[in-house]
């Protein structure tokens, strides 16, 4: 087959004619087409490619200049013009502006508050240096073929990770759980939330020291400080070498300060770092623990090797836990690194398969704030196009007299930048003034980054990202007018645009009605739950943890006081919170089977007046009591655990655990003490004197306010246990913030359903002004013919009604599509009932009869004589 010739880059052609005359450019094409040849004959193709062009603009390279400021001029006149336009037509038509900026900062301003919130969610733990390399080492557990997920890790695994795969960590540390402790020093004491880990944290998380170096845990008997606790412990005095006691039973000395840790990160409690090693001389039960690789009870956090992939490594420890300990094999433990970028948005697991988290509520925010943002543009495309007609002339005069399609949606679209930065003016005034309330309602602590270049030029991509999707509709269908139909005075604005406005109103409400029956679902879901008995009573109790053995020496010297001042009515110990449960056992054994022992029992260690603090419901038998010796050989179960079981009767059932020998002798109604989305867990409640409760529950007395008994109980607290602060928190508060997720979301789609209606009813109100003010003239001439104000009203809002219909059938079964998955996250979950479906939509059609009969009332009562008046 014959190659082609080759021809010269002819595209050149429109380049010379730009920029030289038609006659010139031609002649210099001949010469420049003779020396391509000639130069393919001595060189390459390539070559003589490159020779073509630059010749091409050494030929253009006097003209560039001259054209290139004419065409800057020029072009900064036509947009300074344009400009000017669209700023004279927002004067002209004051309440349409109004309607179009309100609504769009409206948008605008949801749109930077979710956008802030997103940012800051995505950002959380990034604050460390090494971020994408810090893992923590999980585990996955199976009982009855069921996978659960735990932070929790055995002592002896730590050891072994270091020996076997030390060259793959860059750092490894073993930790206890960031509790809260007692920090004294002289007659100073205070409640601090800190935890025990090895020393490689400090560069493991970079933590910046004001004080001391990577050597400050080195010391067994040392501790660091963040720069609030150091403050409030020392004052002005410097705090390097100060001795303290932790929990009045650690002596140590302050070996450095770091500025405090940022509150989107996970260690944002961790107000003091004490060495792992002095947890384990200090307690004889971690001590006991160093082999045990059925207790787990500890943390394991690393920083993994700059060349080491994280997955490999992950597979590769998979299964050390079960090699070095086959005893675990019936529970099939498989270790794995989860990675501090999925901490906080990736922290759910179900059935060993990560499902996400907090992922879900910012891919959630982020849609609806699109939603809302293209809500609010819907409403400018709405009434720009449904004022086409007002501008068709213009368009007609400017096509006659020259004018391109291309320079009229350039106007065109000028006029919406205008409008979009007008109303981002209007939004970032909004924010400034809202975001203090925004942060308070979120929990977080946002600033707008008014002072960052990045900031700028993310609203500039923002502005003309809006611009551009406000303006694109408008701008096309109003260049694309006939000038000839325009002048001659027959054009009408066709079906397209109108049916087109149509279906963005049916969006809108559609969007709209999703939103509202979605917020009515969430609070549902928040009430049911909150009305899910608890099975014990939240009326006065209060709890308070601390593990200072000073405490537990004077417990009952405390319990008697206070109950004699009538302060409380009782007061129990219990090894969890009544909203958490700290610790579950497996290796129970109620019958011959031997797959009993691998069941997991929620395992809470209560004193004797535990029930009779929380009142709750004893279903069969007994409670704990002072006055039966073999009580400590005794169990209490929940009703799950009995019916888990499969006893009939429980009472005196016995029950091997530990080759020690227990029965039982009482059952309890199921108590919800953790998720209450969740279904209660079986659960064993054993005997214990105080050696391993550390959270006292109180039961203030009803007879007196909460105010009084609490100014009696730290008193007594004071006179008793004066370095043991009286460090308090409600149970029914804490109960509470269980539903934080689901009242925040409860709160934002409330908010965003609310400002969505707002901004329909703006468009609606100019929409409905709008075609008002278009059929004056009919309005006035059926008026004259007998019409009455009832007709009118007809005639005007029937149209909006037929929409609002369309727009409840169409969000109806999303809204049911979109609610039932979400609802399929919650074990204890509502109903979806009709009644809230009907009711939503009658409320958004009755919103929408009350914003257009406004304009059409306000439009029939016109005087038709002013109307006609021009006729």
């Amino acid at each position: 087959m014959k190659p082609k010739t080759p021809i010269p880059p002819r595209y050149a052609e429109k380049l010379l004619t730009w920029f030289l005359r038609e006659e010139l450019a031609e002649e210099v094409l001949g010469d420049l087409d003779e020396k391509f040849y000639s130069t393919i004959e001595k060189k390459s193709i390539k070559r003589a490619r490159l020779n073509y062009w630059y010749q091409v603009f050494n030929y253009i390279r006097p003209f560039a200049v001259t054209k290139t400021r004419l065409i800057n001029s020029n072009t900064f006149d036509m947009y300074r013009n344009y400009f000017k336009i669209g700023y004279r037509n927002l004067l002209k038509n004051k309440g349409y502006s109004a309607i179009n900026i309100v609504g769009l900062a409206m948008g605008m301003t949801v749109a930077i508050f979710i956008g802030l919130w997103i940012q800051d969610e995505l950002s959380f733990n990034k604050h460390h240096a090494n971020y994408d390399r810090i893992v923590q080492v999980m585990q996955h557990q199976s009982y009855e073929g069921y996978k659960t997920t735990e932070r929790s890790i055995p002592f002896p695994l730590g050891p072994v990770l270091k020996d076997e795969y030390g060259s793959d960590f860059k750092h490894q540390v073993m930790a206890s759980w960031t509790f809260d402790h007692i920090l004294a020093k002289d007659n100073k004491a205070f409640s601090v939330s800190g935890n025990f880990i090895e020393p490689a944290i400090i560069p493991m998380l970079t933590l910046k020291l004001k004080e001391g170096d990577l050597s400050a845990l080195n010391s067994l008997n040392s501790i660091i400080l963040s720069e609030t606790i150091a403050k409030s412990l020392f004052g002005e005095t410097d705090p390097m070498g100060q001795i303290i006691r932790i929990d009045n039973e650690l002596t140590v000395s302050v070996t450095g300060i770091y500025e405090d840790i940022p509150i989107n990160s996970k260690f944002k409690n961790l107000q003091f770092i004490a060495p792992f090693d002095l947890y384990v001389s200090s307690r004889e039960w971690v001590q006991n623990a160093r082999n045990k690789w059925g207790n787990n009870s500890f943390q394991i956090f690393a920083q993994v090797a700059d060349n080491v992939d994280i997955p490999d490594l992950s597979r590769k420890i998979r299964n050390v836990k079960l090699e070095h300990a086959p005893e675990e094999a019936a529970f099939s433990p498989e270790l794995f690194l989860h990675q501090m970028k999925d901490w906080r948005l990736n922290s759910n697991w179900v059935n060993g398969v990560n499902s996400g988290g907090r992922m879900q509520y910012v891919w959630l925010f982020g849609l609806v704030g699109v939603f809302v943002l293209i809500l609010a543009c819907i409403n400018f495309m709405n009434l720009t196009t449904a004022r086409s007609e007002k501008r068709a002339k213009e368009v007609g005069i400017r096509k006659s007299i020259g004018s391109l399609r291309s320079q009229l949606i350039g106007q065109f679209y000028s006029e919406s930048f205008l409008v979009v930065s007008l109303a981002f003016v209007c939004a970032l005034l909004f924010a400034l003034l809202i975001i203090p309330y925004f942060n308070q309602m979120v929990e977080k602590q946002m600033v707008l980054p008014v002072n960052q270049p990045i900031f700028w030029l993310i609203s500039m991509v923002f502005i003309l990202s809006t611009g551009f999707v406000a303006g694109s509709y408008p701008a096309l269908y109003l260049s694309s007018f006939d000038a000839v139909k325009v002048l001659k005075g027959t054009f009408k604005a066709g079906k397209s645009a109108s049916s087109f406005r149509r279906l963005l109103i049916i969006i809108q409400l559609t969007v709209s009605l999703i939103l509202i029956i979605s917020t009515l679902m969430v609070e549902r879901q928040i009430n049911h739950t909150l009305n899910r008995p608890l099975s014990y009573s939240q009326d006065g109790l209060i709890s308070l943890s601390t593990s200072s053995p000073s405490y537990y020496e004077k417990y009952d010297v405390l319990r008697e006081e206070l109950i004699r001042t009538k302060a409380i009515s009782n007061m129990a110990l219990s090894s969890s919170p009544l909203t958490r449960v700290n610790s579950t056992n497996s290796g129970l054994k109620w019958s011959e089977d031997e797959t009993d022992i691998n069941k997991e029992f929620a395992t809470i260690r209560v004193s004797t007046d535990y029930g009779k603090t929380i009142n709750w419901e004893v279903l069969e038998g007994r409670e704990f009591s002072k006055d039966f010796a073999t009580d400590n050989r005794s169990l209490i179960f929940n009703e799950t655990a009995i019916k888990y079981m499969g006893l009939t009767d429980p009472i005196s059932h016995p029950i091997k655990w530990n080759e020690s020998d227990f029965k039982i002798i009482g059952v309890v109604k199921d108590m919800v003490m953790e998720s209450p989305f969740n279904a209660v867990n079986p659960t064993v409640f054993v005997f214990d004197d105080g050696e391993d409760a550390f959270t006292t529950i109180f039961k203030l007395n009803p007879e007196k306010s909460a105010n009084e008994s609490l100014l009696v109980i730290e008193k007594v607290f004071e006179e008793i246990v004066p370095m043991v602060p009286f460090d308090y928190s409600f149970i029914d508060e804490k109960h509470a913030r269980k539903f934080a997720n689901e009242r925040l979301t409860a709160k934002l789609t409330g908010i965003f359903s609310g400002l969505t209606i707002l901004i329909n009813c703006l468009g609606l109100i100019g929409l409905t002004s709008f075609l008002a003010e278009q059929r004056t003239k009919e309005i006035g001439v059926r008026k004259v013919l007998g019409a009455t104000i009832s007709n009118i009203w007809r005639l005007l809002s029937r149209e909006f009604f037929f929409l609002v219909i369309l727009s409840c059938i169409v969000a109806m079964p999303l809204a049911y599509y979109f609610i039932s998955n979400w609802l399929d996250a919650y074990e204890y979950r509502t109903n979806i009932p009709l009644w809230l479906f009907i009711a939503t939509c009658g409320g958004v059609f009755l919103i929408t009869i009350l914003t257009t009969s406004f304009q059409s009332i306000r439009a029939a009562k016109m005087n038709p004589v002013k109307s006609l008046r021009s006729e």
